[in-house]
């Protein structure tokens, strides 16, 4: 059986947002013009995703899941995050909820990283270790696995 790849619980994530703050809103904690800091993380998501993307291409290494590494990518923004995609999901996601501005529209933010981190990270992380051993363990040593 196939697994999903992490695009389609962003996806599934952004749609259980929507909807539950269309559906049950419980508490408006802001609205505009504060409704519109949720640009920031946002855009800080989106960026931190491009970039990691545009690193993996550079080193000429797999950005899909569960698929051994050619290259182990520690410059900017994995000498931030040990999983710069995953971090810019959950920042996009923060993002949308804060310019949602409900309470209900908070609880994928609080949920998909803790999906994220079971499903692949962890995974990956050990799959990495295997693959660049030493190499491995000093990046390990420096950089969060979030922030």
């Amino acid at each position: 059986m196939k697994k999903a790849l992490p695009p389609t619980y962003l996806l599934l994530a952004l749609a259980v947002m929507t909807g539950s703050h269309l559906a049950v809103p419980v508490y408006r904690y802001w609205s505009f013009p504060l409704a519109l800091t949720g640009a920031v993380p946002f855009v800080l998501g989106i960026l931190f995703n491009v970039t990691a993307d545009r690193q993996f291409k550079r080193h000429e290494t797999t950005v899909k899941p569960f698929q051994r590494s050619s290259a182990l990518v520690t410059g900017f923004p994995f000498s931030i995050s040990r999983n710069p995609m995953y971090l810019g999901m959950s920042l996009l996601l923060l993002g949308v909820a804060l310019l949602l501005g409900t309470v209900a529209a908070l609880i994928p933010v609080v949920i998909f990283p803790y999906v994220m981190d079971r499903i692949f990270v962890r995974i990956e992380e050990k799959m990495l270790a295997e693959t660049f051993c030493r190499e491995w363990e000093e990046y390990q040593s420096r950089v969060r696995r979030w922030i």
